[in-house]
């Protein structure tokens, strides 16, 4: 007989794992659906002092307590925080550990950083509220039928503060900024909003310690495909190359594709218990590493191209890449150097999410250092930024950050303010979508490689603004080069058609440059003849624009 120990994520409780309990206790197991300290109906009462361990040593008394020899762990968002720690004192215990749709933390990681809402995750980082003794824990109560109620804290009634040491779940209609609701019913989706809880601010921004008692379990990654992961893209992560997903790779480590979005316990009930049972029994799939796995991380490869380094200035979050000689013309421009003329500029736009303490950062990696560069020898001003692109809430705020580097690009005196370009790349491209809806007069290209033009499956946390598929074409924009690799991510390749189909329907000038057997990031693996004769015909097309 299988025991499960199921631990949700923030503002929920025992409760939202009720329908999965229920079959799997028909099956003939154990299930000890978990409601921790200062969550659900166990807040009332309890202090701001609550934090991880207080949680994980709640989840260690109850093992402790279990007859079964051993326990299936089932960690789902910030639930695999205390899970990870209680199997760390008790792993003699744990028979296996179940990655509920979210990612696996190290030693010293904190919940807050992996929180998908952008503005709670900066209010956690900023520590909004973590003082205040909020001793008894009570708000304002919204009773539900069935006796159970939900205390929304926040005293600016945003729903996502961090107030008296609280974070005050989301408002209604605001949970897929922590993940997609695809497949849950309305009347369950109303009982999420009705019974959600705030979720003690310590449990969130304390750091995971782990000693390493735990990292010889057996761990099953079950991936909901509706929300943006699957078994194809940790392959795509795999073979990437950075440790943290290699060892995705490992031999103990199993995944399962589950089509449904981030909270199956409540729109996939059945289906989750049939897929735990196959955990707990070791099925699913292994990743292994490809031929295309390289030593080094991917963005950490050297750049197709040879190009000179050449004078760079940063300025906050933004590098400009200079022209080695005063004064020298744009390859092929007609009119005579002079050492004041302006120049045109190219900014280049790195995709992501990124986490926010990757080192080094994308404009100091040998890719878009490599592009910066390649368009400085040719005469124009090669510029790169750090937008903060962290998590798929963060389009507006990258967003902002690139209008912010445009500005501040335009307004330099070398530079020629109605001769701008902008080349986007892989999930960046989705913030293309404001500048083909407005596209201002001095924009004079815009240029994508193996982007996405649309959100991903499961992306429902990303803005309908972003979404260049729907604008192409329906303003007087600039001529697009978009760059497209033959052997793509399917998923990425789809949006690619969409913004197509959409671009020929609307008349949009699209330049088309197929690299038949690239890769996404074929500059950095594919360093072949056919990826340099392409990435030369891409910058060739982009800064012709310019000149023209």
């Amino acid at each position: 007989m299988t025991a499960y120990v199921l631990v949700s994520g923030p503002f929920t409780g025992g409760w939202v794992w009720e329908e999965t309990v229920s079959r799997l206790r028909s099956a003939g197991s154990e299930a000890y659906p978990v409601t921790l300290p200062g969550t659900g109906d166990r807040r009332v009462g309890t202090g701001t002092g609550i934090d991880l361990e207080t949680h994980i040593q709640d989840l260690v008394r109850l093992i402790d307590g279990i007859r079964a020899p051993r326990v299936v762990l089932v960690g789902h968002g910030y639930g695999l925080h205390p899970v990870l720690g209680a199997a760390d004192r008790r792993p003699e215990r744990v028979a296996r550990i179940v990655s509920l749709d979210t990612g696996l933390p190290g030693d010293g990681e904190a919940a807050a950083r992996s929180v998908p809402d952008p503005e709670a995750r900066t209010r956690l980082a900023n520590g909004d509220g973590s003082e205040g003794d909020g001793s008894d824990g009570e708000g304002s109560d919204r009773a539900g039928a069935d006796g159970e109620g939900s205390d929304r804290a926040g005293t600016d009634g945003s729903g996502s503060g961090a107030d008296h040491g609280w974070l005050a779940p989301p408002e209604p209609g605001g949970w897929s900024r922590w993940g997609s609701t695809e497949g849950i019913p309305a009347e369950a989706l109303e009982r999420l909003d009705r019974l959600a809880a705030p979720q003690p601010v310590r449990t969130l921004t304390q750091p995971l310690r782990l000693t390493g008692g735990a990292a010889a379990l057996p761990v099953t990654g079950v991936l909901c495909t509706a929300n943006g992961s699957s078994v194809d893209l940790v392959q795509m992560l795999v073979d990437s190359g950075p440790p943290q997903f290699r060892a995705l790779a490992e031999d103990r480590i199993r995944f399962i594709d589950l089509g449904t979005g981030h909270w199956p316990m409540l729109s996939a009930p059945e289906e989750l218990a049939e897929v735990l049972a196959r955990a707990a029994a070791g099925e699913g799939h292994r990743v292994t590493p490809s031929e295309r796995t390289h030593e080094q991380p991917t963005h950490l490869l050297p750049f197709l191209l040879d190009v000179p380094e050449v004078p760079c200035e940063r300025r906050g979050r933004v590098d400009l890449h200079l022209p080695g000689g005063p004064g020298a013309p744009t390859e092929g421009d007609p009119r005579p150097p002079h050492a004041e003329r302006p120049r045109p500029a190219v900014v280049f736009v790195h995709g992501g999410p990124v986490v926010p303490d990757q080192r080094p950062t994308p404009r100091d990696t040998p890719f878009l250092l490599g592009y910066a560069r390649y368009a400085a020898s040719l005469g124009a001003i090669g510029v790169t930024l750090d937008h903060r692109l962290h998590g798929l809430a963060d389009f507006p705020l990258a967003a902002q950050d690139l209008a912010e580097a445009v500005a501040l690009v335009r307004a330099d005196p070398r530079v020629d303010g109605d001769r701008i370009a902008l080349w986007f790349f892989s999930a960046g491209g989705l913030l293309a979508a404001d500048w083909l809806a407005a596209p201002p007069p001095w924009l004079r290209c815009l240029a994508a490689t193996y982007p996405a033009l649309a959100p991903l499956p499961g992306w429902g946390a990303v803005e309908s603004r972003f979404r260049p598929a729907d604008v192409v074409g329906t303003a007087d924009g600039p001529p697009i080069v978009l760059t497209r690799a033959g052997q793509e991510h399917p998923t990425f390749a789809a949006t690619v058609e969409e913004f197509l189909t959409a671009a020929g329907k609307n008349g949009a000038d699209v330049e088309i440059v197929d690299v038949p057997h690239g890769h996404h990031s074929f500059e950095l693996v594919d360093p072949t003849e056919e990826s340099r004769a392409c990435l030369e015909q891409a910058m060739r097309s982009v800064l012709g624009h310019l000149r023209d």
